[in-house]
């Protein structure tokens, strides 16, 4: 997808009473579900499910940036989206080397707690982003919440469809090879964010020269 900022028109920078207070529902949601899907994740065994709860933890996480930096100048929005990008690739590695590390020491996960925990997820994810769609395209800011929203609702899809070949094959290869698209899911998104965010830092001084 393609960033949606451009010189010429104006970018929702997330000034908005209405998106702040969907955003401080979508932290509550993410919070609540990372301490769920992490406990479940150890409890099955199961590293897509981990994968899922980094994910949650990181959107939280990237939602409270987005709040604090609003209404700030547009190369500290830029700086906050360079470091959400930089989290979510810091994530996609670690769930990589994880995914690789299960391979050799991990027994077959629970099939029946990753189904349940993940439509447990998917239906917080649906909610999160039904209250995020209306602002879906912003500056890179705006976008990163957008992005790890989106990341969580097709995690979650393919949690389900891991829980299913764990069930039907009895080994834990799905659970693994699900857990490696995830990571796959954060490292575009993070390339996404950063070249994002790094075109406009360029563009920030410009605007400021423009300005005065």
């Amino acid at each position: 997808m393609a960033g949606c900022c451009n010189t010429k028109s104006a970018v929702f920078d997330g000034m908005s009473t209405d998106y702040k207070r969907r955003l401080w529902g979508v932290i509550a949601i993410n919070a609540v579900m990372f301490a769920i899907e992490m406990g479940a994740g150890h409890w099955a065994g199961s590293q897509a499910l981990k994968a899922d709860a980094l994910d949650f933890f990181g959107d939280a996480l990237t939602y409270g940036i987005s709040l604090a930096v609003i209404g700030s100048s547009l190369s500290v929005r830029a700086n906050a989206a360079l470091f959400k990008g930089v989290s979510l690739l810091v994530m996609g590695v670690w769930v990589f080397g994880s995914t690789f590390y299960a391979v050799f020491v991990a027994g077959v996960p629970s099939a029946p707690v990753m189904g349940v925990i993940g439509l447990l997820a998917l239906a917080a994810n649906v909610a999160s982003v039904m209250l995020l769609v209306a602002y879906k395209d912003g500056d890179a800011n705006v976008r990163s919440v957008w992005l790890c929203s989106r990341n969580d609702a097709i995690g979650n899809v393919a949690v389900m469809i891991a829980a299913l070949g764990v069930w039907g094959t009895a080994t834990g290869w799905p659970d693994l090879i699900v857990a490696a698209i995830m990571a796959g899911l954060f490292l575009t998104s993070a390339f996404q964010i950063i070249r994002q965010a790094t075109d406009e830092k360029r563009r920030a001084p410009e605007g400021a020269a423009a300005a005065r």
